[in-house]
């Protein structure tokens, strides 16, 4: 006869503990770290300008009982739509994620910090409106940045240690924790309440990896974060009322989020929470392309360019051998048949080919218009991934956070070409001097998709201007980008 049930309610998980003191609490006082989240918000909410061109972004947006307006509500920038925080949230990082173009951030586990935004602004913005409606204070863009910088934190120290993938698990479920832990903190929650969201953010379901992999890779991988940082919001409000929380969520025996979902491991740490990530996120400058491919994207953009150089073309390859680290290979080496945008641009092949024939790589390269474009798949077949060790290691150094491909690329008249190696991408922290006068234009042209010269022109300006964009009330900055 076994022993009786201990209903000794136990004290919090020491994971939800830490997070919620660290947003409570911990003060960034990294001028870097702000810089960076600078950029990051302009480079993230111009994604989403850019996804606001494609109809299978847009039918998702707007209210869900159609003209709906809510007062005092978030505006989703970019669109005429205000909206409840929730489903704003929603918008707003499904319009970020939307072409694969925003920030990454690469460890035992990936996925893409600024993912977050859409909660955190969404918040921001309507707790702002409302605030103003009744003669108080409203949030500022520095408690935007502030909130930036934790999310990336949160999401990106869970990440380093522990690799959700390997459970089947998808990344976006640390958007949920972290976008809950931060909005919460918004949202002016005391410690305990905080603690309790979080608590709901680990006990809710989560995401299957099953649309970012052959043979079901679809486009649900380009809303599942807007659906996590949105379920942030709600589980946030939930906690606000007073909802109690679970305090051994992770921790409870066979009932508990290790022993269910993660194989009966506690999560493992290798840095307290500061202002790491931010500091050192990738940003996605050229290419809107699966970060692991990054490097080699850089690469077939130099071989296209010797091969114009040599009087020849991508039918003069017998072979390419792209020497990468595990992780690429894992995620991104697909052969066979591509159904739609999402599974191209979740293929190395894929996005070595496009460069190598045609000298670019846009969002607009993944649609069906090109994909039948024969050459490319004849192309595909000829290319094959191998790991190097080395690259492997190099990725996971925390020193390094390398993301290195080298092409080799062998013509059918016998001649091999230079290996070209690219380690480090153009959004890497190393060639952040390189890189950032390059993000802005991209901004650049990304508001200029959207908006007329005068609006464009007035939202940059603010944008580049560090001190008054931090100082701007949260609704006064999103109404720079209302249509």
């Amino acid at each position: 006869m076994g022993g009786h049930i201990n209903n000794v309610r136990p004290q919090p998980d020491q994971v939800l503990v830490d997070i919620a003191d660290y947003v409570l609490n911990y003060r960034i006082d990294s001028a870097e770290a702000y810089e960076t989240a600078r950029y990051c918000l302009m480079d993230t909410l111009g994604c989403g300008f850019e996804a606001l061109e494609y109809p299978a972004c847009t039918k998702l947006l707007g209210p869900i009982v159609h003209g709906t307006i809510v007062p005092h509500g978030a505006k989703v920038p970019g669109t005429q739509f205000q909206l409840d925080p929730v489903k704003a949230a929603f918008d707003i990082g499904t319009m970020i994620r939307w072409l694969d173009f925003n920030d990454t951030w690469l460890a035992a586990e990936w996925g893409h910090p600024s993912d977050n935004l859409g909660g955190i602004l969404a918040t921001a913005d309507w707790l702002s409106r409302t605030a103003v409606a009744t003669g108080k204070k409203p949030l500022t863009v520095h408690d935007v940045l502030t909130a930036m910088i934790k999310a990336h934190e949160i999401q990106g120290c869970l990440a380093l240690e522990n690799s959700f993938n390997r459970v089947g698990l998808d990344h976006v479920v640390l958007v949920k924790v972290a976008s809950t832990a931060v909005v919460a903190q918004l949202l002016g929650l005391s410690r305990e309440e905080i603690i309790n969201a979080l608590s709901h953010a680990w006990l809710d379901g989560h995401s299957l990896r099953t649309y970012r992999h052959a043979p079901n890779t679809g486009s649900r991988k380009s809303w599942a974060a807007g659906d996590a940082t949105s379920r942030a919001v709600r589980l946030a409000l939930i906690a606000k009322t007073g909802e109690m929380g679970y305090p051994s969520v992770l921790t409870a025996k066979t009932w508990g989020f290790y022993d269910v979902l993660f194989k009966g491991q506690p999560f493992r740490f290798q840095r307290p929470y500061g202002s790491y990530v931010m500091e050192n996120v990738l940003f996605k400058i050229s290419y809107p392309a699966e970060f692991h491919a990054q490097t080699a994207v850089e690469a077939a953009m130099q071989i296209h360019r010797e091969l114009a150089r040599l009087g020849k073309t991508d039918a003069d390859i017998r072979r390419i051998t792209i020497r990468t680290h595990e992780a690429c290979i894992r995620i991104i080496d697909k052969k066979g048949p591509l159904a739609n945008p999402a599974d191209r641009d979740h293929c190395v092949q894929y996005m070595v080919a496009v460069p190598i024939i045609f000298g670019r790589l846009t969002a607009a390269d993944y649609e069906d218009e090109v994909a039948a474009d024969p050459r490319i798949d004849a192309l595909r077949e000829k290319i094959f991934c191998v790991e190097d060790p080395q690259f492997t290691k190099d990725y996971h150094d925390p020193d390094k956070r390398s993301i290195a491909n080298a092409l080799t690329v062998e013509l059918n008249d016998g001649t091999r070409l230079p290996e070209i190696v690219v380690e480090y991408p153009i959004g890497h922290k190393r060639r952040r001097q390189e890189g950032m006068p390059i993000l802005v234009e991209k901004f650049k042209r990304n508001l200029a998709r959207r908006f007329p010269p005068k609006q464009a022109d007035a939202i940059l300006s603010l944008c580049l201007d560090a001190p008054r964009l931090a100082a701007t009330p949260v609704h006064e900055f999103v109404d720079l980008m209302v249509i």
